[in-house]
C-alpha cells in the first residue's frame, strides 16, 4: 500500500504532460476560434487561455495511429513553413521515414502535374495552419488528409486531426514532434515498450544561426598562424637555411635597384620571340646601359 512518502513511479501520460508544460505547450493566445473551444481549460487573469494537455495528449496518441496506419512512411509529408518548425520538421522525418518539406511551399505541389516537385501524399503534417494555409487547401482539393498543431485562435477549416498546442515556441513545436515520432516508433515497435527514446529532444529545438556558428568555432581545432604561413608557402626551410651573411652581401644591390627606378617590364623584345633583360644601370658609365645584355 503506498503511503504519502512512499515515491511513485510516474506515467508514460503524466511524465509526457509535465515535459510539455516545462516546454509551454499549454499556453496560448488572448483570442479563441470557436471550434477550439472545447479544448481550453480556463482563461487567466492577464487574458492567456490555456489548453488543456490531457487532451492534447490524446489527439497526439490519435495522430500517431494514423501515422501508423499508412503502411509507406514515404506517403507522408510533414511541412512547416515558419522557421521554428523546420528543424523538427527535419528530426521528425529522419527518425520516422516521412517526406519533410521545410521551408516556403511551392503552389500546384500537390495539383499540378507539371511541375516537377508534384507529389500525391496520402497524409499531411503541418505546423500551423494559418502559416500552411496554401497546402492545406492543396490537400482539400485532392482529398488528402491533414494533421494540424492548432493554438486557441487557429482556423480549422479542413483540418481533419487538429492538436490542440502551442505551435508559436520553438521549445514546444520541437516538444510535439518529438512526442509525435515517440509514439510512432512505439506503435511500430522500433522501441520497446517501456523503454526511454535515446534521442534527446533537444535536437527537435529551433537553434538560432549565431548560436549553430559559435559552436562550429568552438569545436574546431585552433592552428597556429606562424607555421601554418610558412608550411602553405612551402618556403619555409629555404628561407631559414640562407646565412646572414648573404643577406647582407643582397642587400646593396637590392636597394640600388629600386632607388634608380630600373624594373624588367620595360624591355625590348628580340626577333626570335625572347625578352632581352635591361641590364642594371652603372653609376660609373650611364652610357652603358643602353644596349641589352650580349
Amino acid at each position: 500500500m503506498e503511503t504519502a512518502a512512499t515515491p511513485r513511479a510516474l506515467s508514460t501520460k503524466e511524465a509526457d504532460i509535465q515535459m510539455m508544460l516545462a516546454a509551454e505547450v499549454h499556453l496560448g493566445t488572448k483570442s479563441v476560434d470557436f471550434q477550439m473551444q472545447r479544448y481550453v481549460f480556463r482563461r487567466r487573469n492577464d487574458g492567456i487561455y490555456i489548453i488543456n494537455l490531457g487532451k492534447t495528449w490524446e489527439k497526439l496518441l490519435m495522430a500517431a495511429r494514423v501515422i501508423v496506419a499508412i503502411e509507406n512512411p514515404q506517403d507522408i509529408i510533414v511541412q512547416s513553413a515558419r522557421p521554428y518548425g523546420q528543424r523538427a520538421v527535419l528530426k521528425f522525418a529522419q527518425y520516422t521515414g516521412a517526406h519533410a518539406i521545410a521551408g516556403r511551399h511551392t503552389p500546384g505541389t500537390f495539383t499540378n502535374q507539371l511541375q516537377t516537385s508534384f507529389s500525391e501524399p496520402r497524409l499531411l503534417i503541418l505546423t500551423d495552419p494559418r502559416t500552411d494555409h496554401q497546402p492545406i487547401k492543396e490537400a482539400a482539393l485532392g482529398n488528402i488528409p491533414t494533421i494540424a498543431f492548432c493554438d486557441t485562435d487557429s482556423p480549422m477549416r479542413y483540418v481533419d486531426i487538429g492538436i490542440p498546442a502551442n505551435n508559436k515556441g520553438k521549445h514546444s513545436i520541437g516538444c510535439l514532434f518529438w512526442l509525435l515520432a515517440r509514439m510512432v516508433l512505439q506503435m511500430r515497435n522500433s522501441i520497446p515498450q517501456g523503454h526511454k527514446w535515446d534521442i534527446m529532444v533537444d535536437l527537435f529545438f529551433y537553434r538560432e544561426p549565431e548560436e549553430s556558428k559559435e559552436q562550429q568555432e568552438e569545436e574546431a581545432p585552433v592552428q597556429e598562424y606562424g607555421d601554418y604561413g610558412t608550411a602553405a608557402l612551402g618556403m619555409g626551410d629555404q628561407w631559414s637555411q640562407l646565412p646572414e651573411a648573404q643577406w647582407q652581401a643582397d642587400q646593396p644591390a637590392i636597394s640600388g635597384a629600386v632607388a634608380t627606378g630600373w624594373t624588367p617590364d620595360a624591355v625590348p623584345a628580340t626577333g626570335d620571340g625572347w625578352v632581352a633583360a635591361a641590364a642594371p644601370p652603372n653609376q660609373e658609365n650611364p652610357a652603358a646601359t643602353d644596349a641589352p645584355w650580349e
